[in-house]
């Protein structure tokens, strides 16, 4: 499924003053993505991509497309958005990850908004999620709105938490909504719903190291996971997507309390395994 890149309508470029808009792209070693997300902002003023030092073709492709490439060690998703902050230049920031893709709906609605003398400060975006073919309608992923995607410079601010990283408004303004989606393909195959949910739930067990932990603890919170997701989240709905969906939340929410579990007790299990070879 291929967006085809579209300028905004001449009606929106009437203004010569119009404020401007950064951009922002986070990634790693997303070649086989970077290139369609790009292609879907070549109407920004300004295109930053935050390379975690990746070993694919991720930045030439961003620097082939036009993009600024800032290279910036990878110390949690909370600092990396803070440095893209920082590298932009104009009044409004998009903010776009590398397995999305902005529709040109969005993006006519974005100027629009950006036009508007009586615009709120900070905009969530509704995001269509597509997995094993499919747009998913329920299993939680939709509208699924994550942190506000656009919004004015200095007016956010985001936690240093290493994964699903909070934010702040700094202003007084409420937060508003866009009415059209942006498109998300989280995950290509199969084996990259496992990669992520290993990388995940070793950021995500860092947060939770301090709680009181068992093993049991880890699977009643897994098996809570599944049926949210599945049940009250409706995924029966998107057939064997949306079971695999619950599946996937199962095991990496296991893994997060598990993994949390294996930092508080890495004395003592080592010293367990010690012992049992001598």
């Amino acid at each position: 499924m291929r967006l085809r890149p579209q300028a905004p309508s001449g009606a929106l470029m009437l203004s010569l003053h119009m404020a401007k808009i950064s951009v922002y792209v986070i990634a790693y070693n997303e070649a086989e993505k970077v290139r369609a997300t790009l292609a879907s902002v070549q109407w920004a003023d300004e295109i930053i991509l935050v390379d975690s030092h990746s070993t694919d073709d991720t930045a030439r492709i961003a620097q082939d497309m036009g993009a600024r490439v800032l290279q910036v060690a990878f110390k949690g998703f909370g600092d990396l958005r803070n440095q893209a902050l920082a590298a932009c230049s104009h009044e409004w920031i998009f903010s776009l990850d590398a397995d999305e893709r902005c529709t040109p709906e969005a993006a006519e609605e974005i100027r629009q908004r950006m036009a508007d003398p009586d615009a709120l400060d900070a905009y969530r975006v509704p995001r269509r999620n597509y997995f094993m073919g499919r747009w998913i309608r329920h299993s939680g992923w939709y509208p699924n709105y994550r942190q506000p995607q656009l919004f004015r410079k200095n007016c956010l601010r985001y936690d240093n938490k290493p994964v699903h990283e909070g934010f702040e408004l700094l202003t007084a303004k409420p937060l508003g909504t866009l009415q059209h989606a942006i498109w998300q393909f989280p995950f290509k195959d199969l084996a990259e719903v496992m990669h992520k949910a290993n990388r995940y739930s070793s950021l995500g067990a860092e947060k939770i190291r301090h709680k009181n932990i068992s093993m049991w603890s880890a699977l009643l919170h897994a098996k809570w996971s599944f049926w949210k997701h599945y049940v009250f989240k409706l995924g029966f709905l998107d057939g064997w997507a949306g079971f695999m969906i619950a599946l996937g939340n199962f095991e990496g929410t296991f893994y997060r309390y598990a993994k949390a579990l294996e930092m508080q007790k890495k004395g003592p299990w080592k010293a367990a395994a010690h012992e049992g070879r001598e």
